[in-house]
């Protein structure tokens, strides 16, 4: 979590960002990553000049020339405002634009880049404020980003782009990436579920990266992320390489517009929150898609798309609007049906209303789901969230302290107290639980499991709320005869009482 020293500096940032000018969030925080990405190269060669004094070599594979060590970060901070201007605009920038080849994911997207600062003031206090950042602290970089994020205020047009981390964090805990897994987010944004899968996978498998062609495979094969803005594009690949992702596969795509011949059975995992409530025209929609779903919605849509960028075995978990799971034309039913008989529907996490507040307080659930092409239904685990750590109106407050939320908070162990609040890891220990002692819980409980035939008798319905029993509270009635017996004592005390009132003022 950021400190709260740095957050007033990004408010500070923010503000003279405005008064400059640019008082378009997005195009904020990509100047600022512009310059983030400046500085962690300068830091990349520092590590590859400390490797070369120590053994004695040449610096291997430089990123800076001769003729540009003066647009390093390190030389550049040091100059007049003026001239840090000059030289950022005039020579860092075109040079970036060609940095890595022709051929990279990044230099694809900055071709297009434009560095829009205009004054040495904002300059200055822009560098300032990344100088602060611990740039190998990836925590640090990504509650930066996220804060950042945070002060997008166009929701309508952005929301896709505002999972919450704690729900990233638990939907890729859930899937546990693998190192040989291909992982797509057909509507990438920033790149938040690709960022968290690359954290993951460092973090539980990093001795198999140390091997070559593992390495290979995660800087350059394993992720992939569509989208049809380009600031998003180039926010989401600097945010990769921020994360030590160095090649990401990060392009332009219309997800829903384009044919997905050409990536279908491709990818092993898929963690995606699409743009949902939407509605396309029939026209405006790749054929293929319309195929498995007659229908302009959005989130069907994308729901179809997933089933066609999988390859068998291959497995998903997205973030749908509460409609899909209860939706009663012929798409829904179709698809929902498609998931449970065509393939293997794992699970439905429903989302307490106020996950995604305050962009929307649209209900949601996260569907998990493996692609079989045979089958494979035999039970659903439900599970119900009421609480994720945060509260549920606009504010969305903390109620626990920082190691007590998220889905690992307290190492997977809360108190009752603590587990009112947030949820999240008893769902994740649960969930590993799912085809064992799950099985045996009864529907009255947080968490249970559903066989497909009782399912199918609902037609596919996949509301919790259809399948959950509500606990009745017995109460026990005294016998008529006691209560008249009672009431009879109490009124014979009442007229002696009364008796004896009268004999004392009498």
């Amino acid at each position: 979590m950021i400190t709260g020293e740095l957050k007033s500096k990004i408010d500070r940032l923010w503000d003279a960002f405005w008064s400059g000018g640019i008082s378009n969030p997005l195009e904020v925080i990509e100047q600022i990553t512009y310059l983030m990405f400046i500085r962690r190269l300068d830091i990349l060669e520092q590590a590859k000049e400390n490797k070369a004094n120590r053994t004695g070599r040449s610096v291997e594979n430089p990123i800076y020339a001769d003729d540009t060590k003066i647009l390093r970060w390190s030389v550049f901070i040091n100059e007049s405002p003026e001239n840090m201007l000059t030289r950022v605009r005039d020579g860092v920038f075109p040079w970036l634009r060609t940095l890595g080849g022709e051929d990279s994911t990044y230099a694809h997207h900055m071709k297009d880049a434009r560095f829009t600062i205009t004054t040495s003031n904002l300059l200055a206090k822009a560098v300032d404020m990344i100088n602060g950042i611990d740039m190998g602290d990836k925590d640090t970089k990504g509650d930066l980003y996220e804060y950042m994020l945070g002060k997008i205020a166009t929701a309508g047009q952005n929301g896709q782009f505002r999972t919450p981390r704690h729900i990233i964090q638990l939907m890729v805990e859930m899937m546990a990436p693998q190192p040989g897994d291909e992982i797509c987010d057909p509507a990438c944004g920033t790149a938040g579920f690709l960022v968290a899968s690359a954290e993951y996978v460092e973090h539980t498998h990093r001795e198999a990266l140390f091997e070559p062609a593992q390495r290979q495979h995660f800087n350059e094969s394993m992720f992939h992320g569509f989208d049809f803005d380009s600031t998003m594009l180039r926010i989401g690949s600097m945010n990769m390489l921020l994360h030590s992702v160095e090649n990401p596969d990060i392009r332009y795509r219309d997800s829903l517009a384009q044919s997905a011949a050409s990536e279908a059975d491709r990818y092993s995992l898929i963690l995606a929150n699409p743009p949902f409530a939407g509605s396309l025209d029939y026209d405006a929609t790749a054929a293929d898609l319309q195929k498995v779903a007659k229908t302009k919605k959005t989130e069907l849509l994308f729901l179809a798309l997933f089933l066609r960028l999988l390859k068998p075995g291959g497995r998903a978990a997205v973030i749908v609007p509460d409609g899909v799971m209860s939706g009663s034309t012929k798409a829904h039913k179709e698809l929902r049906k498609l998931l449970v008989e065509g393939h293997k529907l794992d699970a439905v996490v429903k989302l307490p209303g106020g996950v995604f507040k305050p962009y929307t307080g649209v209900s949601t659930a996260i569907l998990l789901f493996t692609k079989t092409n045979s089958g494979g239904t035999d039970n659903v685990w439900f599970y119900e969230v009421t609480a994720d750590g945060w509260s549920l109106d606009d504010k969305r407050t903390p109620l626990l302290s920082e190691d007590k939320l998220g889905p690992l908070a307290g190492d997977g162990v809360l108190s009752n107290d603590e587990y009112a609040k947030n949820n999240l890891p008893d769902l994740l220990a649960r969930w590993r639980r799912r085809n064992g002692s799950e099985q045996e819980r009864a529907r009255t409980e947080q968490s249970f499991c559903v066989p497909k035939g009782d399912i199918a008798a609902q037609g596919y319905d996949l509301s919790i709320s259809r399948y959950k029993e509500i606990v009745h509270e017995v109460v026990e009635h005294r016998a008529p005869g006691d209560i008249i017996d009672e009431l009879t004592l109490i009124e014979a005390e009442i007229q002696q009482a009364m008796s004896e009132l009268k004999g004392m003022l009498g």
